[in-house]
C-alpha cells in the first residue's frame, strides 16, 4: 500500500519573509545545477529522444481527441443515415466525453498491473479497433457503442502522456514542454470539424472515422519503437521514479489486482482544497471548451447563413488557432514565472507559483472574449470578423489558464524529497486522473445542454454563464 500523503504535505502558505531570512516551506523545493543537470529522471535520455517522446504523446492525444468535434459538420449526414436526430448524436457525443473522462479508472489500474508502456500500447490498440468499429458501423447503436468503447481510452493518454514528461522534463523547462503536449490535445477538438467539414463535402462521414484510423495506427507505431517504460522501483534505498526499458515486475495476487481498481483512491485527493479548486477551475473552463465548439452549428451557420459542413467547419480554424497559440506561449509563460520566483526566492520553487502565469488570460483574456463573443451574436452586432476574432482570444485565453493548472498536477515523485515537484507528487497519475473526471464531466454536461440552453435563454446570457 502506498502511503497516502497528509495535509501537511500539501501546499503551506508561509509568511512572507525577507530573501535573507527565508525558510523553505514543506513544499519548497531548492533547485540547483545538480538537480536539473544530474538527475538520473532528467538526464536518462538525450534531446532527441525527450523532443521524440514528446510529439509521440501530444501525437496521441490528438488522435483520441480529434473524433470528439469531427462529426459535428457530419450530424445532419449521420442522422439521415441512422434515421435519428442530431439532438440523439449529442447526446451519444456526451456519453463518448463521460467515458473519456471515466477512462483512468479502468486504464490507471491496468498501467499498475501490466506497466505503463505496455497499457499505453493496449490502450492505442483498443482505440485502433473501436475506430475501425465505428467507421464500419451498421446501425445507430453499433456506432455509439464503438465510439463510447473507444472514448474509455481517451483521458489515459493525456494522464499517461503528463506523467511521461514529468519525468523526463525538469520543472524550470516542463511548462513549455506540457505546452506542446497541450497543443495536441487541444488542436483535436479544434481542427476535428475542420477536417470532418472537408471529408463531408467530398466523401462520406465514415471516411473521418477511416482518417483516425491512420492516425492512432501511426501513434502506435511510433509508441513500440520509442516510448520507454517508467516504473517505481521497489523499496531498497534507490530512486523511487527509475526509468528503465526492461520491466522485471514481481506478479500480482488478485486481492492486489482488485485493490488497484478501487476509485477511492482518486476521490481521496479532493479532499485538499489546492486540488479540488484546481480541478473545479479546469472543468468550469472545459465548460467553455465545449460550449463553443459545439455551439457552432447552432448559432454561427444561420447567423451568417454557412450552409455547407466545410464553410462551417472553417471557422472552427479561429479558436483552433487561438488554441495552440495560448497553448505554446501560456507554456513558455509558465516556465518563465517559475524561473522568475526561483530567482526572487534565491533558489527556492514553490508548486504554486506558476499558477501565477495565467491570472492574466483567466481573469482578463478569457472573459472579455467570451462576453464580446456571446452578446454580439445575440445583438448581431459587426459582421463575421467579430466572432472570429473573438473565438480566437477566446481559445487562446482557454489554453494560456489550462496550460498552469495542468503542469500545477503534474510532478515527479522522489524518495529523498517529499514535494519534489508540484502538486501531491507522490499519486501524480491520481490527482491528474480525478482533474479529467472532473474535467470531462463539465464537457459532456457543456456537449448536452449548450445548444437547448441557447434555445432558452439566448447566446449572450449563455456565454457569459459559460464563463
Amino acid at each position: 500500500m502506498e502511503r497516502q500523503n497528509s495535509p501537511r504535505e500539501i501546499e503551506t502558505d508561509p509568511k512572507p519573509r525577507t530573501s535573507t531570512e527565508y525558510q523553505l516551506p514543506a513544499d519548497s523545493v531548492r533547485t540547483n545545477s545538480e538537480e536539473t543537470v544530474g538527475s538520473r529522471s532528467y538526464s536518462n535520455f538525450s534531446p532527441w529522444r525527450k523532443n521524440t517522446i514528446l510529439f509521440i504523446v501530444s501525437w496521441m492525444t490528438l488522435a483520441a481527441t480529434f473524433s470528439s468535434t469531427s462529426l459535428l459538420p457530419a450530424i445532419p449526414e449521420i442522422a439521415l443515415e441512422f434515421s435519428t436526430t442530431t439532438e440523439a448524436i449529442n447526446v451519444s457525443n456526451a456519453g463518448v466525453i463521460i467515458a473519456m473522462g471515466s477512462s483512468s479508472l479502468i486504464w490507471g489500474p491496468i498501467s499498475g498491473i501490466i506497466g505503463r508502456r505496455n497499457a499505453y500500447n493496449a490502450a492505442i490498440f483498443v482505440l485502433c479497433i473501436c475506430s475501425v468499429g465505428a467507421a464500419a458501423a451498421p446501425d445507430f447503436r453499433t456506432f455509439t457503442s464503438m465510439r463510447v468503447l473507444g472514448g474509455f481510452t481517451g483521458t489515459f493518454f493525456m494522464i499517461a502522456g503528463q506523467t511521461i514528461l514529468a519525468d523526463i522534463f525538469e520543472p524550470k523547462v516542463r511548462g513549455t514542454a506540457v505546452g506542446f503536449f497541450m497543443a495536441g490535445s487541444v488542436s483535436g477538438p479544434a481542427i476535428g470539424p475542420c477536417i470532418g467539414g472537408v471529408i463531408v463535402t467530398f466523401a462520406k462521414w465514415r471516411v473521418i472515422y477511416w482518417v483516425q484510423v491512420g492516425m492512432v495506427g501511426f501513434g502506435l507505431a511510433l509508441s513500440l519503437l520509442f516510448i520507454p517504460d517508467i516504473k517505481k522501483a521497489g523499496e531498497n534505498g534507490q530512486d523511487e521514479d527509475n526509468i528503465v526499458e526492461i520491466d522485471n515486475r514481481r506478479s500480482l495476487s488478485t486481492p492486489e489486482i482488485l485493490a488497484k481498481f478501487d476509485p477511492r483512491g482518486i476521490f481521496r485527493l479532493l479532499m485538499y482544497p489546492n486540488i479540488l479548486f484546481a480541478d473545479l477551475t479546469c472543468g468550469f473552463l472545459a465548460f467553455y471548451q465545449y460550449a463553443l465548439l459545439t455551439s457552432v452549428p447552432s448559432i454561427i451557420n444561420p447567423r451568417f447563413h454557412l450552409t455547407t459542413p466545410l464553410v462551417s467547419g472553417l471557422f472552427y480554424l479561429a479558436p483552433g488557432a487561438g488554441f495552440l497559440f495560448g497553448s505554446i506561449v501560456g507554456g513558455r509563460l509558465s516556465d518563465r514565472t517559475v524561473k522568475r520566483y526561483i530567482v526572487k526566492r534565491n533558489g527556492v520553487r514553490l508548486p504554486r507559483d506558476r499558477l501565477n502565469s495565467g491570472l492574466l488570460t483567466l481573469f482578463f483574456v478569457l472573459p472579455a472574449a467570451t462576453l464580446v463573443y456571446g452578446w454580439t451574436l445575440q445583438k448581431e452586432v459587426g459582421g463575421v470578423a467579430v466572432p472570429i476574432i473573438s473565438a480566437f482570444w477566446g481559445g487562446a485565453g482557454l489554453m494560456g489558464s489550462f496550460n498552469a493548472l495542468n503542469t500545477y498536477t503534474a510532478g515527479n515523485a522522489n524518495a529523498n524529497q517529499r514535494m519534489d515537484e508540484e502538486v501531491l507528487p507522490s499519486s501524480r497519475p491520481e490527482v491528474i486522473g480525478g482533474k479529467y473526471i472532473i474535467q470531462y464531466l463539465f464537457a459532456a454536461g457543456s456537449t448536452a445542454a449548450i445548444v437547448p440552453l441557447i434555445s432558452s435563454i439566448g447566446v449572450g446570457l449563455t456565454f457569459t454563464i459559460s464563463y
